[in-house]
């Protein structure tokens, strides 16, 4: 009987183990990320800064709008089928309708906007910026892939906020996630919000000067101060 016993133990010891590798070996999608370093400092939007991105050569890049956790992306996920992607909410599409009224408000130039290859990100940029939108494939969600798979996604990530914006007088405009921010600078900012960036070029590492951030509730403020409410 203590044989019997021991033997139980130890399988179910191993079983536990086994169970524990797997779950640590597969790539999962989490319903909220893993939050950003407790000593990121997050820096607001000022009446000044608006006017440097009037001026062009920053790059804004924006987390997609709010989406619906309870639906996440399928393992694999299909990028021809939004039905199998976490989607956008309706109060997060309305709340996309009024930023982009908001930002259409401060007269800022801007290239074509580049968007991740994920519906909620496409539509997202349609909805703050327009269209035409231009889709990078490279551009995906880290969150979703194992490390090794990620590094073509965090390096567009990075180079899209570092490389010099081509067209004189206009501002680099990028719709992604936020997992690919948190892999370049420790910062998980919330769904909707918009970084601004000063690109500094591959060759001076990070690449880039963090410049501000444009949350959702942060908008009545800035337009106030700007006297365009």
């Amino acid at each position: 009987m203590t044989t019997k016993l021991s033997l139980f133990r130890l399988g179910a010891r191993l079983f536990g183990l086994l169970s524990l590798a797997i779950a640590l070996a597969t790539p999962t999608i989490a319903a909220s990320e893993v939050p950003p370093r407790a000593d990121f400092e997050v820096i607001h939007m000022t009446p000044a800064l608006i006017e440097r991105l009037r001026e062009g050569g920053l790059v804004i890049y924006m987390r997609h709008g709010a989406t619906d956790a309870r639906i996440p992306d399928q393992i694999p996920v299909d990028l021809d089928d939004c039905g199998s992607q976490r989607p956008l909410t309706q109060a997060g599409r309305d709340s996309l309708d009024e930023i982009g009224r908001n930002f259409a408000k401060l007269g800022l130039p801007y290239e074509r906007p580049i968007s991740s290859p994920f519906c909620r990100a496409k539509e997202s940029a349609e909805r703050v910026f327009g269209l035409p939108i231009e889709v990078d494939v490279t551009l995906r969600y880290t969150a979703a892939m194992p490390t090794a798979e990620k590094a073509p996604a965090v390096m567009r990530t990075r180079e899209l906020v570092s490389l010099p914006v081509e067209t004189p007088g206009s501002n680099r405009v990028v719709v992604a996630h936020g997992p690919n921010m948190a892999e370049i600078m420790d910062y998980l900012p919330p769904e909707a919000t918009l970084i601004i960036f000063k690109p500094l070029g591959l060759e001076h590492p990070p690449g880039f000067e963090y410049l501000a951030s444009i949350e959702p509730i942060d908008w009545p403020v800035l337009l106030n101060a700007l006297g365009l409410e």
